[in-house]
């Protein structure tokens, strides 16, 4: 990743003691369906490695949080700590391992150095097998060291933190779609459905979707921005794990194994790292945020985005004390004006433009208030 655009912010409360092992991993087995097999330990720049913090076979103590004592949980159901179908993970601020059965409201949190497992009831969910976007696929730690999970559909973000002694959680709400998403919806099985997400140090969320598609979700606003589309996966390549390692780069796996990638977010460009893993991974977790230099998307700032344009649309940002109209002119290499557009109130901060036929090349856009004068202008790459 260009380090000029994203460094690492290491938070540390606390943080894993693997040496080169800098990434936990949600592993399971080559199946169609998602079936648990461990918690490993994963060094990034070189793949799955050997030391397995919690397995599927393992018998740990289960202790309630609301009843203060050991349980025993039904094994065979689908709400228990070593439940086959699990799809997140991650890292808190303490070092210890936060995680949820996908067709259970049970949060779990497990200790590396005990081994033993703390069970937070969760009353404000209810995911389900036959719902799919009840289920909680995504979780990660936020800046503030608490760990953040939002379900499929974006029904629900839900903010899992350390407090008086105990774990606990609250609902922050649901998350909606920006006016600017097209067809694009994180709110969509097909294009927001599954996935992971990472933070960033203004504690917004980067959310992936399965199906490769990037979002950012502005916690304030709870709001996700269809970023674009991950370029340089494999067609079978499905994004179910994602985090930032030791050395600032965002590190995406599948749940059909083979090779993880390097991620640059500026360029949405996946990158293959050499060594295959030749292991399904359900999610990714670490102790990193991104802290950002600058702000890659725009989202407190005038902008136009997507820059690498696929599909058929930019839209354009506006945050200031613009009103009125405003006109939008896309000019091309030659300086002649190919696509001349109006906005007719410019105060919606978000306006999603057609591009029309425009043939693969290098593009200027220019957004203008109704005076002529130049409020933002951009290179775009139509492909």
């Amino acid at each position: 990743m260009n380090k000029k655009l994203s460094t690492l912010l290491l938070l540390g409360f606390g943080t894993l003691s693997f040496a080169q092992q800098d990434i936990l991993a949600l592993t399971g087995k080559e199946t169609a369906n998602i079936i648990f097999q461990d918690f490993r330990a994963l060094d990034s720049q070189k793949g799955i490695t050997e030391n397995i913090l919690l397995s599927a076979k393992d018998e740990p103590k289960i202790y309630s949080e609301k009843w203060n004592k050991e349980i025993f949980e039904d094994k065979k159901s689908n709400a228990n700590a070593l439940a086959n179908q699990m799809a997140t993970l991650a890292v808190d601020g303490r070092g210890k391992l936060v995680y949820m059965p996908m067709f259970s409201s049970n949060i779990y949190v497990f200790d590396p150095q005990t081994k033993n497992i703390a069970l937070v009831e969760n009353v404000l969910s209810n995911p389900t097998a036959c719902d799919t976007g009840s289920q909680f696929s995504r979780m990660t730690i936020g800046k503030d060291g608490n760990v953040y999970a939002l379900s499929n559909s974006g029904s629900q973000l839900l903010k899992i933190f350390y407090k008086d002694g105990k774990y606990a959680v609250t609902d922050l709400g649901i998350v909606k779609d920006s006016s600017g998403n097209g067809d694009n919806l994180l709110s969509k099985m097909q294009t927001g459905f599954g996935g992971d997400m990472i933070a960033d140090d203004d504690n917004n969320f980067y959310i992936f979707s399965a199906s490769g598609n990037l979002f950012k979700l502005i916690t304030k606003e709870l709001k996700a921005q269809f970023i674009g589309k991950i370029k340089g996966l494999d067609s079978n390549f499905s994004v179910n794990g994602a985090a930032v390692n030791k050395n600032g780069e965002v590190i995406l796996a599948s749940a059909k194994g083979g090779v993880l990638h390097t991620f640059n977010l500026e360029t949405l460009q996946a990158e293959p790292l050499a060594r295959k893993i030749d292991m399904p991974v359900y999610d990714l977790g670490s102790s990193y945020v991104l802290k950002n230099k600058k702000n890659l998307v725009g989202i407190n700032k005038n902008d136009i985005y997507p820059t690498k344009v696929s599909e058929g649309f930019v839209n354009i940002r506006i945050t200031d004390s613009q009103k009125g109209n405003a006109q939008v002119k896309i000019y091309n290499t030659a300086g002649t004006i190919v696509l001349n557009k109006k906005i007719a109130d410019i105060s919606n901060s978000e306006n999603k433009i057609e591009l029309g036929n425009l043939i693969s090349g290098v593009y200027i856009v220019n957004v203008e208030s109704e005076n002529g004068k130049s409020i933002i202008s951009k290179k775009i790459i139509v492909e």
